[in-house]
């Protein structure tokens, strides 16, 4: 039968139907806030193209950690942006180096009440800006850099960080880091595997709040965007290696990726809606063209409506206070 005994409408009637039959819900304990915290800093510095976020000293850190837990956010992904770079980001691996700094200090202000996150990577650190460590010929180093995430990722967690998150697509860097943790006793540490991390355009703004040294391009490492089936494989790679959670970044413009990775993993999925999406959507509503809020939420459902479970956002802490 068709129209008119079948009319869909029926079930949009009210607020109180649409929410009943609603498919997909947006809740606090889904959304993970990124946040960046500059060594040296006396005040927290803006981020030009990222309206409303910043570069956070140690006490804008703490305070807005916990104003994030208060809010009931999932969980907090930190950045370091250190004073010095060098070849091999050193400053990475040091227990005294900001992030580390700053996980000790967020893990001593919320404990367990939420899920501190670090990013295992070396591009905010190094003086050329890439993931990785250089061979003679300039070329990332795949196995000299799994080398450096073990130590990196060790120093994490002894710092503070519940879990890691390899962002840098080496080949092998989860089961490396897997193994480096075990080996150290941190058996309960876990991994965020960023799975299928692309080359993309809108990591612009985040490089502006790393202050990243990128001089060339990182497409030798992360994922070619016209690629799916590079995806699956590098899934079914991070999970065989130990993957606890695993990502696809960016959100927005790979939910086709996102949702083909979730129909086949069997561990909690992520997706990072990131700097550059962040930033059109403020730039947008900045002009007027669209209305802000109702946008914020859109893009956030929509990201959760493809498959992710888990949402890294720096609308974060502001989305869960309104839900």
């Amino acid at each position: 039968m068709a129209f008119p005994t079948h009319r869909p409408r029926r079930l949009r009637t009210t607020p109180a139907l649409r929410r009943l039959v609603a498919e997909t819900d947006l809740r606090p304990r889904h959304l993970v806030l990124p946040m960046f915290v500059k060594e040296g800093a006396a005040e927290p510095v803006p981020i030009p193209s990222m309206p409303g976020v910043v570069q956070h000293t140690r006490d804008s850190l703490r305070k807005a950690a916990v104003e994030a837990v208060e809010a009931g956010v999932g969980g907090l992904m930190l950045f370091g942006v250190p004073e010095r770079h060098d070849a091999t980001g050193s400053a990475g691996v040091d227990p005294d180096g900001v992030l580390n700094v700053a996980l000790r200090d967020v893990r001593a202000e919320v404990g367990d009440a939420t899920v501190v996150m670090a990013d295992t990577c070396l591009d905010e650190f190094t003086d050329h800006g890439h993931c990785g460590v250089l061979d003679s010929e300039g070329r990332v180093d795949n196995d000299a850099t799994l080398a450096v995430y073990a130590d990196m990722a060790v120093a994490q967690v002894e710092a503070g960080a519940h879990v890691v998150g390899p962002s840098g697509m080496m080949d092998g860097q989860v089961g490396v880091i897997r193994d480096a943790l075990d080996a150290a006793g941190h058996v309960d540490a876990g991994i965020l595997a960023y799975t299928a991390k692309y080359t993309s355009a809108f990591y612009g703004p985040f490089r502006q709040a790393v202050e990243s040294q990128l001089t060339g391009d990182r497409k030798t490492y992360q994922q070619d965007s016209a690629n799916v089936r590079e995806a699956l494989r590098e899934l079914a790679l991070d999970l065989e290696e130990g993957a606890d959670m695993v990502m696809v970044k960016p959100a927005m413009a790979y939910l086709d990726v996102l949702r083909a990775v979730a129909e086949v993993s069997d561990v909690p999925v992520a997706a990072y809606q990131v700097s550059g999406e962040y930033a059109m959507v403020e730039a947008a509503a900045a002009n007027g063209w669209i209305e802000r809020d109702r946008a914020v939420l859109e893009t956030l459902t929509g990201i959760r409506r493809a498959g992710a479970d888990i949402v890294l956002t720096y609308w974060a802490t502001e989305v869960a206070t309104r839900l």
